[in-house]
């Protein structure tokens, strides 16, 4: 079969003619059929000091996709063949004191698809049945392969309350965007979206009805001002791992506001605790999603009418990985799809 290969120490992905992942009895085996590249893939095409630490070569990428049920394991009774079905991409332990509790998301036995393990940059890919997620009809190819990132905003965005609230989102990524989404959806009153790169935040108005603000042009301060604010943001949702949208976000939170953190810094953020204590803030660190509970909160979102196609900016055969990998290196497209 083919598939997109990290084949050595260097930036770039390889094409490559690879075996069909054995299918062992607990074991499901994919036929892929659409993928979506992940800010992690892009580290890892990159080759940067991150993906230098945590990838060993060769490793096939690829965690966000769908596709359908080629054939099971022996004890596999669960799923049918042909069954359309996308993947929780954690592939968790069941010895921890955390997977025992049922909180399998903070697993520390925990390994990632096509960062641990071949992933889905493939033709065909084996997970195990318990990490299988069917897809309902009313969910598409394209959508049922970006269910990953769409939960982590999911994870970030319901872990507070946001019905009637004003919420505040710092970086316009694609789970940015998302998030943002999701806010307007269930309710929250009022929704900013921030970002430095204004391409992002017209992304961001083809997705959703929310505010969006460069805060190198004007600031959060003046735009709450301008909304109607007058003690600040009761929630939010940091999404771009920068140490001054961190900054700007605490400094304009309501007293006993809620923040959830998702954006990983590329560097040590240097930050006075002392603000956070003084505006009694609730932080919440994200780590993926929920499992299963996001996946079913997520579906739900989406069964009820919440429209994120518009986030999906390129769609490419796999063949022309490369176009694609360009495109997002040049910051010029949302969630970019691989179709197998």
């Amino acid at each position: 079969m083919k598939a997109l290969v990290k084949e050595k120490a260097e930036i770039g992905l390889h094409l490559k003619d690879v075996e069909v992942p054995k299918v062992g009895d607990n074991d499901v085996l994919i036929k892929v059929k659409s993928t979506a590249i992940c800010g992690t893939d892009l580290h890892i095409w990159n080759w940067d000091s991150w993906a230098s630490k945590a990838i060993k070569p060769p490793l096939t990428l690829g965690h966000e996709f769908m596709g359908t049920i080629h054939k099971v394991g022996t004890n596999v009774d669960r799923f049918r063949i042909g069954e359309r079905v996308s993947v929780e991409s954690h592939i968790v332990g069941n010895r921890s004191r955390n997977a025992r509790a049922g909180r399998l998301h903070l697993d520390p036995d925990t390994i990632n698809l096509g960062v641990d393990r071949n992933g889905a940059f493939a033709e065909f890919v084996c997970v195990p049945q318990s990490n299988i997620v069917p897809l309902p009809d009313e969910v598409n190819d394209s959508i049922g392969s970006i269910l990953d990132p769409f939960g982590n905003a999911v994870h970030a965005s319901l872990s507070f309350d946001l019905a009637g609230e004003d919420v505040l989102i710092t970086g316009a990524g694609p789970i940015g965007i998302m998030s943002a989404a999701i806010a307007i959806h269930v309710g929250a009153r009022n929704v900013l979206l921030t970002d430095i790169n204004d391409e992002r935040l017209k992304l961001a108005k083809k997705v959703c009805a929310t505010e969006v603000l460069n805060p190198s042009k004007s600031s959060i301060k003046d735009k709450m001002e301008e909304m109607g604010l007058r003690e600040g943001f009761d929630v939010g949702l940091e999404m771009s791992g920068s140490e001054i949208a961190l900054k700007d976000m605490i400094q304009n939170m309501m007293m006993g506001g809620n923040i959830a953190l998702l954006g990983l810094p590329s560097t040590p953020i240097n930050l006075d605790i002392s603000e956070i204590i003084f505006k009694a803030l609730n932080i919440k660190a994200i780590y993926g999603r929920e499992i299963f509970e996001t996946w079913y909160k997520g579906l739900a979102l989406l069964q009820s009418g919440l429209d994120i196609k518009n986030v999906i900016t390129h769609e490419f055969h796999y063949s022309d990985y490369e176009k694609a990998f360009d495109l997002l290196n040049q910051g010029k497209a949302g969630k970019v799809i691989l179709k197998w």
